[in-house]
């Protein structure tokens, strides 16, 4: 499969509401003592494009960790928010009751090389999981990797781990307070030694062997000062090789483009190892250009297999000069395609035709084609010959989503995973040949999956767009509940029925879970992304709208007991909610969210997003997104519900910039409620990924407090 670009998401027996939950008729912790704090407020104002623009708290974009100033807001603001959470007595429960649902065995999907298998493995609540390998499938297992005793705090993570073709080596990431920059590293694995090759500057790429394991292919950006190297915008990306046993500065560069400082390049060795497949993009559409270069003859020039940045290419497979890739061209719900790279114009032929499903991906393993498809945002999978004719489907347990299906053309087995709202991640050995599935790994959890119901629905946007939503509760638990919403509505990135701890709580707590499938992801196709992003961005806050007023309607929710959440791309979701709709949602969490929609690509890698969020620099861009940025359309005597922001103070994927503005703004113009307006600040953290277990638990129950607190969820055994 094509190497995706990184653009872009928690516990025994405690005695639990079997029938509806008694709901209080006023949020058990008001807001009118709270004193923010004072927040200094420049005078600062822009005409752009010929509009006045006031920008007061853009000094709150600075590093924490270069500007003193930031780093006295942060501790002042979190004082405040850890003072008014500690007056929430669930908060207690609900750590307890997620660390009861966190701590079971969780084993991820292994990959074959050589005969080993590696896989990771957590035995509950260690902070970071650990790599596993095993000689033959029912070998005795060993660790391979353990990243806990690389960090006093636990937050420095193992991230990808690459083995080579027979197995001997394994190139491993490091990431470290949340950053998303990475450290390569390689490890002699019969002997469990780490090599002295270390590689610097890597971020948002592949990791890529020859085939002759002599070294591998990585992705990495020039080298930057200390100073803006978590703020500065990340431009020329070149791909390199790594020959083992020698020093980076001797590495060779692959493939570049300084003509177009602005792409991402990341390589993708083929199936023979005759050809680098170089996948190019300017932004996070799913537009590429592919290239390939030829291995076998370094001096010869990159050859532009698909031109012009307009369609979805992602490479599957190839047997000899014929490469197969999924593609978009012609077939909003993709398809797949075999191209004859031996011709010097090779025809796209097309080999899986587009079907009324959505094509997640396609895998060839043992010489057929395992396509995954989305139907109505749920997992089928199907499984075809090399001509594209079907044999067979899949067996799944139930709705839920897929994983994995990873392997070798010549593999007679692979692996995948299953996981639902209230069922942990199963994984599944799957021989291709006679399309049996058995049990790999099945979790010990202390709780029964099928103690909880849900169902789908389908609800009408304000323009009357038929949008899906998933609503999980648990069995015996009737009548209007308070009630989560979680949404995300970008990107092409879809939210699937997959297993969190986090929600278990909420619902063992007697509420309701809801996710609703909003324009701008990618549950059905490239049009579903279209209409939620640049011009059409409302339709995303729409729709999410709607999916409320709908639960309030159809009494799932209670009339005040309606909360509303979201992460990164969900977070401006929730800010523009809050803003939009102040009436009808009752509580919000905006997790690392973008709010700033004037100045977002001015940092990191936020120049990639301006394919879903327009292009501020136009002025047309600029009036429209104007419209909705949460930090600019925050409205003063408004009565808010209440708001509880998470970030992370070593965020560099959305600096925390974007969430320091907002709740700076939202503080100063706080309406006539007593509704709090917070703002919670992990240290090294970073936008979500490598997190350790228990900071994942602390910061969740936080939430989760906050948000019962001000729907009326009252907590059993919180007093």
């Amino acid at each position: 499969m094509r190497i995706a670009l990184l653009t872009a998401t928690l516990l025994a027996t405690t005695a639990c509401s079997t029938t509806m939950p008694v709901v209080a008729d006023a949020p058990a912790v008001r807001a009118s003592s709270i004193a923010y704090p004072e927040t200094y407020r420049q005078d600062l104002v822009e005409t752009i494009h010929g509009v006045a623009v006031a920008d007061p708290y853009r000094w709150l974009e600075d590093d924490v960790r270069e500007n003193p100033e930031v780093a006295s807001w942060v501790a002042a603001q979190n004082a405040v928010t850890d003072a008014y959470l500690d007056t929430l007595d669930a908060r207690g429960w609900f750590k307890a009751r997620m660390t009861e649902l966190y701590d079971y065995e969780r084993i991820g999907t292994p990959e074959e090389k050589g005969g080993l298998y590696f896989y990771r493995k957590n035995d509950g609540l260690q902070p970071q999981s650990v790599l596993y390998v095993r000689d033959g499938l029912a070998g005795a297992e060993r660790v391979l990797i353990d990243p806990n005793g690389w960090a006093a705090d636990g937050a420095t993570a193992l991230d990808a781990s690459v083995p080579n073709e027979d197995g001997s080596r394994l190139i491993y990431s490091i990431q470290d307070g949340g950053s998303d920059w990475r450290t390569v590293k390689v490890l002699d694995v019969k002997l469990g030694e780490t090599l002295a090759d270390t590689v610097e500057w890597v971020k948002f790429s592949g990791l890529e062997w020859a085939k002759d394991g002599s070294g591998f292919y990585y992705s990495r950006f020039p080298a930057v000062e200390a100073e803006g190297k978590f703020t500065g915008l990340n431009e020329n990306q070149t791909i390199y090789f790594h020959r083992l046993g020698t020093d980076q500065s001797e590495d060779v560069q692959i493939f570049a483009r300084p003509d177009r400082p602005d792409l991402n390049n990341t390589g993708e060795v083929s199936d023979d190892g005759r050809w680098l497949i170089v996948t190019s993009s300017s932004g996070t559409d799913e537009a590429y250009e592919i290239a390939l270069v030829d291995l076998e003859n370094p001096g010869a020039a990159p050859r532009v297999l698909v031109p012009g940045f307009e369609y979805d290419y992602r490479y599957v497979g190839n047997v000899g000069d014929d490469f197969y890739f999924v593609t978009n061209e012609g077939a909003p719900r993709l398809k797949l395609v075999r191209m004859d790279i031996g011709e010097a114009d090779p025809a796209r032929v097309t080999i899986i035709p587009e079907r009324a499903e959505t094509l997640n991906g396609v895998n060839m393993v043992g010489g057929r084609f395992i396509a995954s498809y989305l139907k109505d945002a749920k997992s089928e999978v199907r499984v075809t010959n090399l001509a594209g004719v079907l044999e067979r489907t899949v067996e799944l347990p139930g709705i839920g989503s897929t994983g994995g299906f990873g392997g070798s053309a010549e593999s007679s087995e692979t692996f995948y995973s299953f996981s639902s709202f209230a069922r942990p991640t199963t994984v599944y050995r799957y021989d291709v040949a006679s399309g049996q599935s058995s049990i790999w790994a099945a979790p010990d959890v202390a709780f029964d999956p099928d103690g909880y119901v849900t169902e789908q629905v389908f609800y009408a946007s304000k323009d009357g767009t038929k949008v899906p939503m998933f609503i999980t509760r648990k069995k015996g638990v009737s009548g209007p509940v308070p009630t989560l919403l979680y949404g995300y509505g970008g990107f092409n990135i879809s939210v699937l029925p997959g297993f969190n701890p986090v929600r278990l709580a909420w619902l063992d707590a007697g509420g309701a879970y809801a996710v609703a499938n909003i324009r701008g992801g990618g549950e059905y196709g490239k049009a579903w992304h279209d209409a939620g992003r640049r011009f059409n961005k409302q339709n995303v806050f729409d729709d999410f709208a709607a999916a409320g007023e709908w639960l309030k309607a159809n009494g799932v929710t209670t009339p005040n007991g309606l909360a509303i959440e979201g992460r990164s791309n969900g977070g401006l979701l929730v800010g523009a909610s809050i803003n939009q709709r102040p009436d009808l949602f009752d509580a919000g969490h905006a997790a690392v969210g973008v709010m700033d929609m004037l100045r977002f690509d001015q940092f990191t890698a936020g120049r990639y997003w301006v394919d879903d969020y327009n292009v501020p620099a136009r002025e047309a861009d600029f009036r429209y997104n104007l419209t909705y940025s949460p930090y600019h359309n925050v409205k003063a005597e408004i009565d808010y519900p209440a708001v509880l922001v998470t970030t992370a103070d070593t965020d560099d994927r959305v600096v925390p910039g974007h969430s320091f503005k907002y709740v700076a703004m939202l503080q100063e113009k706080a309406g006539p409620g007593d509704d709090p307006l917070l703002i919670r600040i992990e240290t090294r953290a970073g936008h979500g990924s490598g997190k350790p277990t228990d900071k994942i638990i602390e910061e969740a129950a936080d939430v989760a407090a906050f948000l019962a607190a001000h729907t009326g969820l009252e907590v059993p055994g919180a007093d």
